[in-house]
């Protein structure tokens, strides 16, 4: 392990069972086996910009090989004739090895992706435990229904829920373990079997979890997970005719290329893209909890989020104020390694990442926006950017129209109501956004104009498992978490009985 890694897991302390984990040959999961491939990629921990450790770099043929074997567990073997309850029993046996694990699971992510540990645990490792346990409930309760058909003769006619099949969940870095919990969950409680496809850059807490999958004694090949370069497996993997349903959280761009590879397979996609979320701030919010909410939505996981309240719209009247408030939070943050307890924003995930940010502040400096705060990178090693707060004049500014994808908020002011949803909706995305104001009647009636998939009232970025995520427009279409989830991994059949 590289000496600046050391150092650092020296300094914070992890647990015997993470060390023990990243000094491992890591190895991909496949049929109920770990295996190898020929070729492996080299894994850079952001804190330190260091090598970490290799994972596989799976082939075609490994992607075969899983989707084979999602195959055979879906058709034949235990998990084909497990009954609904049984299949809710072992997935809360899943959900409780992973709160079990939970420290050792946080450390990894917060080593391989760099956000800050605490809320890590609390809300990517805990919060996927609750989605598992939420999710693992609705296997019993997959109903279809009887219907009162008015064709002559005498006919008894019902539908049937059945799971869709073979699943293909291609997850993104910035979540890596929440995000394919998000795919999984409703997946295995609809019955269906997955072939699980991580980041490249952030695939070890999935090679965890699978060992969490024999402990919990998931049935082989139930759940399989390949890693490897999203431009070759990860698009052979959505075009592969062996694949019911592909499931996808990324890019727009890289969406757009999930969607036409599905589509050229006909099989059914969710697309969960990108976004430039609006924060539209009326003349009676609280500029405390605006301030309270961009530091977790925006800043936390280094901006890296793609429902960040990053562009926000202020009310002429309090402008100065909702100004003071974050220029008053983002100076006081403490950017860290995420292993620091204390760590309030760590490193983003890569020195691309770092430029592409950087390429967006001089960008907005230059098109004559106001820099406010931060906006530089820190003389150390490892990927880190202040928290950075620009003021702007013009709804069309690069920096407000684009997705950034780091911790950079630009705030707007507005004069009258219907401007500031006029300017909020003008942007290709459709995500996410907020409204903060005490008026509950001017609250209704502007969450149903602005044109997102979800809409927060006083908070932001705040989630749970029964409320359903998935943006409009550019931003993709379907749903994850929620009952409506289950939508997407159950097909109808219908039947009809001639007496």
């Amino acid at each position: 392990m590289n000496p600046a890694i050391e150092s650092m897991l020296q300094n914070y302390g992890v647990t015997p069972e993470t060390e023990a984990f990243l000094r491992d040959t890591q190895r991909m999961y496949i049929g109920g086996e770990f295996v190898g491939s020929d070729e492996r990629i080299d894994v850079t921990e952001p804190a330190t910009a260091s090598r970490l450790t290799s994972v596989p770099a799976a082939s075609n043929a490994d992607v075969d090989r899983a989707i084979g074997a999602a195959r055979r567990a879906l058709d034949a073997g235990p998990w084909a004739a497990m009954k609904p309850a049984q299949r809710e029993r072992l997935l809360l046996k899943l959900a409780d090895a992973i709160e079990a694990h939970a420290q050792t699971l946080g450390e990894i992510e917060t080593i391989d992706n760099g956000k800050a540990i605490g809320p890590c645990i609390e809300m990517d490792i805990l919060g996927a435990a609750d989605l598992l346990r939420y999710m693992a409930g609705f296997a019993t309760k997959l109903d279809g229904a009887t219907r009162q058909v008015s064709i002559p003769g005498e006919h008894l006619a019902w539908t049937v829920r059945q799971p869709i099949g073979v699943v293909a969940a291609i997850v993104p870095w910035n979540w890596p373990f929440n995000m394919a919990m998000w795919k999984m969950a409703a997946a295995l409680a609809a019955g269906c079997t997955m072939v699980v496809k991580p980041a490249q850059q952030t695939s070890l807490s999935m090679l965890y979890f699978a060992r969490l999958c024999e402990e919990a004694g998931l049935p082989a090949g139930v759940i399989n997970v390949v890693t490897g370069r999203g431009s070759s497996i990860g698009n052979y993997l959505a075009g592969n005719p062996g694949v019911d349903k592909v499931s996808f959280t990324g890019s727009t761009p890289v969406g757009r290329m999930v969607g036409e590879a599905a589509g050229r397979a006909l099989s059914p996609v969710t697309l969960e893209l990108g976004g430039k979320s609006p924060m539209v701030v009326f003349d009676d919010a609280d500029p405390k909890a605006v301030a309270a909410a961009t530091r977790w939505s925006v800043y936390f996981n280094a901006g890296q989020v793609c429902s960040a309240g990053s562009r926000l719209y202020a009310h002429a009247s309090i402008y100065d104020d909702v100004v003071r408030e974050l220029e008053a939070m983002t100076s006081a943050m403490k950017i860290a390694p995420g292993l620091d307890p204390e760590c309030d924003m760590g490193p983003v995930i890569s020195e691309s990442a770092l430029s592409s940010i950087v390429g967006y502040i001089d960008k907005g400096k230059a098109e004559g926006a106001e820099l406010i705060y931060g906006g530089n990178t820190p003389d150390s090693p490892g990927y880190f950017v202040e928290p950075t707060l620009f003021a702007a004049e013009r709804n069309d500014l690069t920096i407000v129209q684009e997705e950034i994808f780091g911790p950079v908020l630009t705030i707007l002011k507005f004069e009258s109501d219907d401007e500031a949803i006029r300017m909020a909706n003008d942007n290709i995305y459709g995500l996410a956004a907020s409204i903060w104001t005490r008026d509950i009647s001017r609250a209704l009636r502007y969450s149903d104009q602005l044109d997102a998939g979800t809409v927060w009232i006083n908070n932001h970025d705040i989630v749970d498992s029964s409320m359903p995520c998935g943006g409009f427009r550019q931003s993709g279409f379907g749903k994850d978490m929620g009952p409506e989830q289950l939508q997407h991994f159950t097909r109808t059949k219908a039947v009809w009985i001639t007496l």
